[in-house]
């Protein structure tokens, strides 16, 4: 059995859309709509078309079977970026659009990243392989991480990584919002 209710919260979600907008837009309730994505009550085929037309899409599209979509990704799906001292792997490819974007990066001795401006959101991030040292301007110095070592920061501070060492390290890198 199809779940409508779950199909419209999906896409009105999508749409960026509250249930005050998506019930102005389509002259309904929040209360019915509520109802609707909790499968508490059915829509009229009428009240259905008037939906999927708030949320920009035709009823043939709303019932559509959505492609799977890709959970897992190889070597192959990465985008490198090598640079001269550095090079970024983009492991889940178009990852701006979601809510978290993975890297892994590879510094070679005495590189750093990018620096990363202060932002809303949060990152994390694990060494792979050799050390690297996490520059943030607030602190007075810079925190050494070594292989098999998380951090986990907020954005709020202009920060980045650093290799200090006399090998090539390597850090997964995430960030949610996409950052890099």
């Amino acid at each position: 059995m199809y779940d409508i209710g779950h199909r419209i919260r999906q896409l009105r979600i999508q749409n960026g859309l509250t249930l005050e907008e998506l019930a102005s837009r389509t002259e309904l309730t929040k209360g019915f709509l509520s109802q609707l994505e909790r499968n508490l009550t059915s829509p009229s085929i009428q009240t259905l078309e008037d939906i999927t037309e708030a949320l920009g899409m035709t009823m043939s599209r709303f019932f559509a079977d959505e492609k799977d979509e890709q959970i897992v990704f190889t070597a192959e799906d990465a985008f490198v970026d090598g640079q001269e001292d550095k090079t970024l792997y983009w492991i889940v490819p178009n990852a701006q659009k979601n809510r978290m974007e993975p890297i892994i990066l590879e510094l070679e001795p005495g590189a750093s990243s990018k620096v990363i401006e202060p932002h809303e959101g949060e990152e994390l991030g694990y060494v792979l392989s050799g050390r690297v040292s996490l520059r943030r301007d607030r602190e007075k110095q810079d925190v050494v991480i070594r292989k098999g070592e998380t951090f986990y920061i907020r954005g709020n501070a202009a920060h980045c990584l650093i290799n200090k060492g006399s090998g090539r390290a390597r850090v997964l890198w995430i960030s949610t919002p996409p950052v890099f």
